[in-house]
C-alpha cells in the first residue's frame, strides 16, 4: 500500500454513522490523513477551523466502518497466494479492499517445500513493495505440518512432521514477515516447539488436527493462539471426549477462527460459540479460495482440483474446501445468526483480529491515532469506498 506522505492534506468525511471502537455516533465528520485525527457530530463541527487546504467528502447517506481484517485467505479472483506472484497478491488486494477488506494476512497451502518457501518469499517482497488495495498485514502458514486424518483440502502427500530444521527454512524464507503459522499439536515435537515458533513473534494456530483435549489444553497452555477454522478440520466436540472443539470453547484464552457462511458450521452451533467467546475471541474469516469473485466451475486450490456450485468450493470428494464468502457478509449475516448488533458483529472481523495479531495500537477500529483504514457501505452492506492508511484504493463506479 503506497504511505502517505507527512504534508499529505487533512480530509474530512461526513456520514451517516460512524462505528468507532467504543459507540456508533451519528451524522459525523471524520477528519484523517494517515491517521484518524478527530471524529465529532456534525452539528458541533467547526468548518471555519478545518485547514484551507483540508477537503469535506459527503457520504452523508452512508456508514463509516472500521477496515475489516482477514486473516486467513488463500486467493480469490482467479488468483492465489502459491502462485508466488506480486500480480495474484495485488489482484486479491483489490478485490479484497472492493469488499470492505483493508488488511489480510496472505496464506499458504500445504506442497512441496519449495513451493512454500517461494510463496513465503513472495509476500514478504509484496508486503515491502506494497500492493494497491487492502494491505498484506504478513503471511499465514497453512500446512504442512498436519494429521492426514483431518486434512480437508490439503494434500496429505506433503504432510511433514514439526521439526525444527523444516521451522527455520520456513523462517528464513518468510524474512521477518510471517505472522501466523498452523499445525496439529499432537505432532511428537510440537509442544517444545510452540514455544520456540512464539519467541520468534509468531501466533500460533491449531488445525487440520486429530489431537484430543488435553493435547490441545497442553498447546494452549505452551502458548498456542487459538484454532483453526473451528468446528472443520479438527475432533469434533463429545460429551466424554472433548476433542479441539471443546477445548477451543472452554479455553478464555483461545482465538477461536470461525467461517460464518452458514456451510461450514450450522447457524445455531455459531451462534453457541459466540455465547461461549463473546466478540473478544470470535475471529471471522472467509478462508478464501481463487475462486472467490468468479462463476461457479471447476478451480484449484493449490495443487487440489475443487468445485464452485453456488457459491460453495468442495473437493472431487465433496469435502468442503475454503469458501467463496465476503467478509462483511459474515458480519452482516452474523447479526441476525448471533441476535447482536453491528457495532459487536464488526469487532469479531476488525479489532478481534488486530488484537490476535498484536496491532490494534495501530489498526482494527475506529480511533484518533489509528491507522485511517475503514470503508463507507450503505444499509445493504454494499462498499461504496475504502480508505487503507489515509489512501483511497476503492471507489464504486
Amino acid at each position: 500500500m503506497p504511505k502517505a506522505n507527512a504534508g499529505t492534506a487533512l480530509m474530512q468525511i461526513r456520514v451517516a454513522k460512524v462505528f468507532t471502537q467504543n459507540q456508533v455516533v451519528d451524522d459525523a465528520v471524520l477528519s484523517f490523513n494517515q491517521q484518524i485525527e478527530d471524529i465529532q457530530a456534525a452539528s458541533s463541527f467547526d468548518k471555519s477551523s478545518a485547514c484551507n487546504n483540508s477537503q469535506m467528502l459527503d457520504y452523508s447517506d452512508f456508514w463509516l466502518i472500521p477496515g475489516l481484517i482477514d486473516t486467513h485467505a488463500h486467493g480469490a479472483m482467479g488468483c492465489d497466494v502459491m502462485d508466488a506472484s506480486h500480480h495474484s497478491l495485488d489482484t486479491m488486494s483489490q478485490y479484497f479492499a472492493s469488499l470492505g477488506v483493508t488488511g489480510f494476512l496472505p496464506t499458504t497451502m500445504t506442497a512441496n517445500k519449495t513451493d512454500i518457501c517461494a510463496a513465503l518469499r513472495q509476500i514478504h517482497r509484496s508486503k515491502i513493495q506494497g500492493v494497491q488495495g487492502a494491505e498484506i498485514l504478513g503471511g499465514y502458514l497453512e500446512g504442512p505440518f498436519f494429521n492426514p486424518a483431518y486434512k480437508g483440502a490439503q494434500p496429505a502427500e506433503h504432510f511433514l512432521e514439526i521439526n525444527r530444521s523444516d521451522l527455520d527454512d520456513f523462517l528464513q524464507a518468510a524474512q521477518g514477515s510471517l505472522s501466523s503459522i498452523a499445525l496439529a499439536p499432537e505432532q511428537l515435537l510440537a509442544p517444545s516447539l510452540i514455544p520456540y515458533l512464539k519467541q520468534q513473534g509468531l501466533r500460533v494456530m491449531l488445525g487440520h488436527t486429530n489431537a484430543t483435549y488435553e493435547q490441545t489444553m497442553a498447546a494452549l497452555n505452551a502458548g498456542a493462539d487459538g484454532v483453526v477454522h473451528c468446528f472443520n478440520g479438527m475432533r469434533g466436540l463429545h460429551h466424554r471426549e472433548p476433542g479441539v472443539v471443546g477445548a477451543a470453547l472452554s479455553c478464555p484464552h483461545c482465538y477461536t477462527e470461525l467461517i460464518a457462511d452458514g456451510q461450514h458450521v450450522h447457524p445455531a452451533i455459531m451462534k453457541l460459540s459466540y455465547q461461549l467467546k463473546g466478540s473478544e475471541y470470535l475471529n471471522l474469516i472467509t478462508d478464501s479460495v481463487p475462486s472467490s469473485g468468479l462463476a461457479d466451475g471447476d478451480y484449484f486450490l493449490g495443487s487440489v482440483p475443487i468445485n464452485i456450485q453456488r457459491g460453495v468450493a468442495r473437493t472431487a470428494e465433496g469435502g468442503l474446501a475454503g469458501s467463496t464468502l465476503q467478509l462483511l457478509h459474515a458480519v452482516r449475516d452474523a447479526c441476525s445468526w448471533f441476535d447482536i448488533n453491528l457495532h459487536t458483529a464488526l469487532k469479531m472481523a476488525s479489532l478481534t483480529p488486530a488484537t490476535l495479531l498484536g496491532i490494534e495500537d495501530k489498526y482494527g477500529s475506529i480511533k484518533i491515532g489509528k491507522q485511517a483504514c475503514f470503508s463507507v457501505i450503505d444499509q445493504q452492506f454494499n462498499v461504496q469506498a475504502a480508505w487503507v492508511n489515509g489512501q483511497k484504493v476503492y471507489q464504486k463506479e
